[in-house]
């Protein structure tokens, strides 16, 4: 039976840890916060005393943290990377700096793979096993890691180690953008006559539709604006990418944009703020309203799973 590690148990590492011990695997979890892993056990994890007494007894390791210093932490500070042991492989599922992970995997025991694996899909993809991972890595860890990460959702292999992290920031820059957009449509729309029932279901149905329209646009119709995500996060992907289009030697204005869209949301609700204040900015702003009365069910609460996960081996 495969150890699995499983280190940051938050809105998206809970749920994922929480399938994969659902799914039969040997799961030891761990959390700085004890109601988190209590809940991991309830699903069937093994709770671990710390990060680095659960990366010991791994064979495969993963970790789901917010920024890259909360993965330098657990796993330089902490201990976990020199607690890992050979042959076992770590997959960082966090979005994070590629510099980040080439530093700390030069710095990994021998023996030890490292595969960089941040995920896509929200809330409601991590409880449904519906995520996109994006993994980047030699070829045999990839594969090696698959089984365990298709209990999650469709498995990418992007290229060498990093390439995982720049297909997920190139993926948020465009949500991002689209993010920033769609309040000014509704604005524009709502402002000048059309119900925001006919605007929304115009754009679903032409060459407007995007995941933010389908997906998102109904937390901003029930007014809590997504908080399963904060505005101080978009800001941390927005600081990524930007290390990102440094070298790039083109100006990436809608990129630009969005970031500033983003600044001024923190600046006005704290960085605390539901990501999708970047629209309730406009909303406030243009003086319309984005309500929609509807049955708007918070995507996190959503349960369409319609098939019990793999066994795990």
């Amino acid at each position: 039976m495969i150890t699995v590690g499983f280190v940051g148990l938050g809105s998206m590492g809970g749920p994922m840890c929480r399938r994969l011990a659902q799914a039969g695997y040997n799961v030891h979890a761990f959390d700085i916060d004890p109601t988190k892993v209590a809940s991991a056990v309830d699903a069937g994890a093994v709770a671990a005393e710390s990060a680095t007494a659960c990366a010991s007894a791994a064979d495969i390791f993963l970790t789901s943290l917010p920024r890259p210093d909360h993965v330098e932490a657990v796993m330089v500070d902490g201990g976990a990377l020199a607690a890992l042991r050979p042959g076992s492989v770590w997959v960082d599922l966090t979005t994070n700096d590629i510099g980040l992970v080439s530093r700390l995997t030069a710095r990994a025991p021998q023996g030890v793979s490292v595969v960089d694996s941040p995920v896509t899909g929200a809330v409601d993809g991590a409880r449904n096993g519906r995520l996109t991972l994006f993994a980047g890595g030699d070829p045999t860890d990839v594969e090696r890691v698959r089984p365990i990460l298709e209990t999650l959702g469709t498995v990418i292999a992007c290229g060498p180690l990093g390439t995982g992290n720049v297909v997920k920031l190139v993926t948020n820059q465009l949500w991002f953008i689209s993010a920033a957009a769609i309040g000014e449509g509704f604005a524009l729309g709502v402002r000048n006559g059309v119900e925001l029932e006919v605007l929304w279901s115009a754009i679903r149905q032409s060459v407007g539709d995007s995941f933010v329209a389908s997906h998102d646009a109904p937390s901003i119709f029930a007014g809590h604006y997504d908080p399963s995500f904060t505005l101080d996060l978009c800001l941390k992907d927005l600081r990524l990418i930007q290390g990102l289009q440094n070298d790039l030697g083109a100006e990436l204005p809608l990129t630009d944009a969005a970031r500033g869209a983003f600044k001024v949301a923190a600046d006005r609700y704290g960085p605390d703020a539901a990501e999708l204040h970047v629209a309730k900015r406009i909303e406030e702003d243009a003086d319309v309203s984005f309500r929609l009365a509807g049955d708007w069910v918070p995507p996190w609460e959503v349960d369409d799973s319609n098939s019990p996960a793999p066994v795990g081996t």
